[in-house]
């Protein structure tokens, strides 16, 4: 049975997007454990240590002998037999479990840090309540917060949905409320965020990039990391959402913005000062200093046989080797990005000119080599060069070769 902790960590990554599979990975708990919390609505208490228990005696010796060398239950109760012990070494290992739990607990202390101006900003999603829509189906609202680490100056913005260009929206309305943006951002280990792999998410990386923003994550199972949000979160929710009453959504946002205006004017209970006085010290980069970030555009494509991908109406070259697999193609303001999986197979400068074919040599000549190279020389390229452009070529001759 799973202790508290551990109950409440798996919920959290399930709220966080994470599949089953992902949450037994990131664990280590079984498929069926998981499952089982998933359908818990509450975790159960387990039962109540008995009375007198043969290993009372022993306790202060294994405590220690554990401490010191890590032995194995077995080990331990071979030692203890010893000295008089009578029980099995199932005793034993419940013991050593609890000891094992009682030492994760002790490593969750936080010690609470200041933080300096303008260094850091935390930010959260939070679960705040429901509503039923327009089709008689309930939906879920969440709040997202952002709260700068110096000033506790706080943004909150209410949204149906927790996808990335929420998180994009939400996050750049909250460097305009602020008047800028930190050198840093500390996030919950959200999929938009942080991939299962433990890489960046590449759109939020593109994102934080545009910005010079560096990204942070609370390590696994210990979001105290990230505690001043946390506190921010159940300060929005037990001072302004609980109890009140909201007629649809634009009247949450509208009465929200109000009550953050009171919250950032109010005294801090730990800076006692108000959050809009110590924001004018923060020393943000200031909004604007940067031209708005333009999304990239990302869209699945299979490549072609002449070993292009085509977005926004340019193609593209890959490798030969991925001619008839599917690939993500970004589009960004600068580049265009191929990938398979989390692999990068091609990058080029992005193209603004309609009908352009736009190729790396080193795909042409990869394209030449595995098709007509026994049968004549590559002829000569035609076309305006970015990286490098060339006409497109037609598939007669490939698909000759290949068929």
């Amino acid at each position: 049975m799973l202790g508290m902790e551990e109950w409440m960590e798996v919920k959290d990554l399930k709220r966080q997007g994470h599949s089953i599979k992902q949450i037994c990975r990131m664990t280590g708990y079984s498929r069926n454990t998981v499952r089982k919390v998933l359908r818990e609505g509450s975790p159960k208490r387990a039962a109540e240590a008995k009375r007198g228990s043969k290993l009372d005696a022993y306790k202060d010796y294994l405590k220690k002998r554990y401490e010191e060398t890590g032995l194995s239950a077995v080990r331990l109760t071979g030692e203890i037999r010893g000295m008089g012990f009578a029980g099995s070494w199932d005793i034993v290992r419940r013991y050593l479990r609890e000891l094992d739990i009682g030492a994760k607990v002790s490593a969750k202390a936080t010690v609470r840090f200041e933080t300096p101006p303008g260094k850091q900003a935390q930010a959260d999603w939070a679960e705040i309540g429901s509503y039923i829509d327009e089709k008689g189906s309930r939906r879920k609202i969440y709040a997202f917060v952002m709260l700068l680490g110096f000033s506790r100056t706080m943004y909150v913005e209410y949204t149906r949905r927790m996808r990335m260009p929420e998180l994009i929206g939400c996050l750049e309305r909250a460097f305009a409320y602020f008047g800028g943006w930190p050198e840093t951002i500390l996030f919950d280990n959200m999929a938009q965020v942080r991939l299962p792999c433990g890489k960046l998410n590449p759109q939020m990386a593109d994102f934080l990039n545009h910005y010079g923003i560096a990204p942070r994550t609370h390590r696994p199972y210990r979001p105290r990391t990230k505690g001043k949000v946390e506190r921010a979160v159940g300060y929005l929710k037990d001072n302004f959402i609980k109890g009140r009453e909201f007629a649809d959504l634009a009247d949450l946002q509208a009465q929200g913005a109000a009550w953050l205006e009171e919250a950032n004017g109010r005294k801090h209970g730990t800076t006692g000062k108000r959050p809009f006085d110590l924001l004018r010290e923060e020393g943000l980069t200031p909004y604007g200093s940067a031209p708005r970030y333009r999304p990239s555009v990302w869209k699945k494509r299979t490549v072609s046989v002449d070993g292009y991908v085509s977005i926004g109406g340019v193609k593209y070259s890959v490798p030969p080797e991925a001619v008839g697999r599917k690939v993500v193609v970004e589009q960004g303001e600068r580049r265009v990005t191929v990938r398979t999986g989390e692999t990068v197979i091609a990058e080029h400068p992005r193209s603004l000119k309609s009908g352009e074919s736009v190729a790396d040599p080193a795909h042409v000549a990869a394209m030449w080599k595995l098709t007509v190279e026994t049968r004549e020389a590559p002829p000569k390229r035609s076309g305006r060069v970015l990286f490098e452009t060339v006409a497109a070529a037609s598939l007669v001759a490939y698909e000759e070769v290949i068929g």
